[in-house]
């Protein structure tokens, strides 16, 4: 789960990092009137997206007076501004009014969750400001990064280790080491996998501010701070995914056509490739989990077919807890309710998988079944591709 920046900092406020002066507005004459109550001769707007790239994008704006301030609320509110990272534009529904700081130098400072190492892993950089997957490409010996061993954490010599490497003035290297660990204890806390400081400047007095942040959060560990729940803004996701975890689905969006639903999450990685090697797109990555019931297979099919790009649905289902006869019961009741126009190709294996399949042979509806998953991900492919209906086609013996 993403927050919002103003989130982001209130959280980190509360751990010791030092952010600036701000405050939240919905309407440009509430933000002209959040420049008033911070005072000072500037401020910058930002536009509260969960989205990357804002200040390239317009959604940042630097105002030296209150008028100014009211004009670029006035230009973002209610629009949706489209980022590299958010090509379809996210709803800017409120603006953050913050003291505008007089920047020295800046930084670059983010925690991790890296699922490769299986480590938490601190990143930073002498160079802020920038986007750091571009940095690393172009210039590794730039990034500096430090894995922090989960038994003991994340020390004190190795802040001030990070300090010194981002090339920091001696007097500069406590307070920064205290800014790091404060960041830390923040993500440790609350679950989060990812928490990005960028920038974290330097002003002109030598403070170390926290000028932009972002974090996000485990949503399996949630449940363990209420509070975290509490700022999830469904506005800025997914509909379909929004969708999906409202009824407790793993669901991921992609660009694809053709719609994935599948138990469990290494069979669902599989399937896409086979989908991807048979020459196809999936439209999305769904793990409907074990014990899947009629209910549960309907609503994931009602989560796929939200997706207005998918032309054909593939249910892959290897039953161990599961058992297929309740799949295919799902199966039929998603023709029945949830108005499925797009073919279908069943693949099912395990428990129960000769009552599953006969349930679906017998249905008298357009429905592949498939014997294995190269055969599924072909004829879906070639399902979506021919555009008729999925009872047209067969596969092996033909259609069950």
């Amino acid at each position: 789960m993403d927050i919002h920046e103003y989130q982001a900092k209130e959280i980190l406020a509360r751990f010791g990092v030092p952010v600036p002066r701000g405050g939240l507005a919905n309407s440009p004459e509430q933000a002209a009137y959040r420049s008033d109550e911070i005072g000072g001769e500037a401020w910058v707007v930002k536009a509260q997206v969960h989205s990357g790239g804002r200040g390239e994008a317009g959604g940042v704006s630097l105002c030296h007076s209150d008028r100014d301030v009211a004009r670029a609320a006035g230009g973002l509110l209610g629009k949706r501004l489209v980022t590299r990272q958010a090509p379809a534009g996210k709803l800017v529904s409120q603006v953050y009014v913050e003291e505008a700081a007089e920047i020295d130098r800046e930084l670059y400072f983010a925690i991790l969750l890296d699922r490769a190492s299986e480590q938490v892993v601190i990143i930073a950089s002498a160079d802020g400001g920038v986007d750091v997957e571009h940095l690393a490409a172009t210039a590794p010996e730039a990034v500096v990064r430090v894995p922090v061993e989960p038994a003991v954490g994340f020390l004190e010599f190795q802040a001030r280790e990070i300090a010194l490497a981002v090339g920091l003035p001696a007097g500069q290297i406590t307070p920064a080491s205290r800014i790091f660990r404060a960041a830390y204890r923040a993500f440790r806390d609350l679950d989060a996998t990812l928490l990005e400081i960028n920038p974290l400047v330097i002003t002109h007095d030598g403070d170390l501010v926290a000028a932009d942040a972002k974090m996000s959060f485990d949503d399996n560990a949630i449940f363990r701070s209420p509070g975290i729940a509490e700022l999830r803004d469904p506005s800025q996701e997914d509909p379909r995914e929004r969708h999906a975890a409202d009824h407790g689905l793993s669901y991921v969006g992609l660009t694809g056509n053709i719609g994935c639903i599948i138990n469990g999450a290494g069979l669902a990685m599989a399937t896409m490739d086979m989908i991807k090697l048979a020459g196809g797109e999936p439209a999305n990555f769904l793990d409907i989990g074990g014990g899947a019931s009629p209910d549960r297979v309907l609503t994931a099919f009602r989560a796929v077919l939200q997706d207005d790009n998918v032309e054909a649905v593939l249910v892959n289902i290897f039953a161990g807890i599961n058992r297929c006869d309740w799949v295919a019961e799902g199966v039929l009741k998603a023709f029945a309710e949830a108005d499925v126009k797009v073919p279908v190709v069943a693949r099912l294996s395990g428990t129960n998988v000769e009552q599953g399949r006969r349930i679906l042979s017998h249905s008298g509806l357009p429905i592949i079944v498939a014997d294995t998953l190269a055969d599924a991900a072909e004829n879906v492919v070639a399902a979506s591709a021919a555009g008729r209906p999925a009872a047209d086609r067969v596969t092996g013996g033909g259609l069950r």
